[in-house]
């Protein structure tokens, strides 16, 4: 087989679409995502191998695999893409409506936050005036660093927790978090003058498996710790069991202490604050889109 020669158009697709399969994991899961019948993309499949020499993934019975090749052609491609689209967004700043796309990965559960200035940001940026396509990921704050990190996310937003030198960071807004007990617990009907640390932590409580800044892991070691959440939604289950106490933002409990089922437990000493960034690369290439959006978030703090 010839080495592969100058790419046309339609070899780029190929590649659009490989990427698409891999990412959807099969080829019956991307039909829908790309439009197209299983048959139209076996087929598509089949000339790209044929086109670069060799099989990039297994598919039957044992279910759908990349080969050696098809994970370095994956890698490649994401290379070749992102590369593309670096240069659509070139050619976009040459004109004065903002036209592209934004990727932005979010950590859970902020959507609730009085304070999301994001929002007002995506609402500016996805004016009418503006031709601009808004890809969410809502994903573990680590998965969107990482993310930031290689590209594929041209901004995040995650607590200010660990992060790498490698990042440019805007402060966004502080968020409280308070301890929290659910109705049934033998602290919901107790009241803050009759509780001590120590009577405090005497009932089991939740240990977070996510990254935390030093004021917020003191607050949870001092506690009686029985159970753990990879996130906040994972301890907001464990506390409406009325087993366990547990810390939560504040807007993401709001809903249950407005319902009657939670409660703020000693709310005087029980808290912490956890600073949210919007994370950027340092050396990240100029991209009309991304500026705009990033001098909406300035505008709106």
């Amino acid at each position: 087989m010839a080495p592969l020669g100058q790419m046309s158009d339609y070899e780029v697709r190929l590649v659009r679409i490989f990427k698409a399969v891999v990412e959807c994991g099969g080829f019956t899961a991307a039909e829908t995502a790309l439009g197209i019948s299983r048959s139209a993309i076996s087929q598509h499949m089949n000339d790209l191998e044929s086109r670069l020499g060799f099989s990039l993934c297994q598919r039957g019975r044992s279910g759908f695999s990349l080969t050696e090749e098809g994970k370095e052609i994956y890698q490649a491609g994401l290379t070749l893409l992102t590369a593309l689209d670096a240069f659509k967004s070139d050619v976009n700043a040459l004109h004065h409506t903002i036209k592209g796309e934004l990727n932005i990965g979010i950590t859970d559960n902020l959507v609730t936050l009085p304070a999301m200035h994001v929002t007002h940001a995506l609402a500016k940026l996805t004016a009418p005036s503006h031709t601009v396509t808004v890809h969410i990921q809502m994903e573990p704050s680590d998965a969107v660093i990482r993310s930031v990190i290689d590209g594929h996310l041209h901004v995040g937003v995650v607590p200010a927790v660990n992060l790498p030198t490698s990042l440019e960071t805007h402060h966004l807004y502080d968020e409280p978090s308070y301890l929290y007990c659910a109705a049934g617990h033998p602290l919901f009907t107790a009241t803050d003058e009759a509780l001590t640390a120590e009577k405090i932590a005497s009932y089991p409580a939740i240990a977070p498996r996510y990254p935390l800044p030093s004021d917020a892991r003191k607050a949870h070691e001092a506690l009686y710790l029985q159970a753990s959440a990879s996130d906040r939604e994972g301890a907001a289950f464990l506390i409406l069991t009325g087993r366990f106490i547990g810390f939560l933002p504040e807007h993401v409990a709001a809903q249950w202490v407005s319902a009657g089922k939670m409660r703020v437990v000693h709310p005087a000493t029980q808290c912490y604050r956890i600073p949210f960034v919007l994370i950027t690369r340092h050396d990240r290439r100029p991209n009309r889109v991304v500026d705009a959006f990033l001098g909406f978030v300035k505008g709106a703090a």
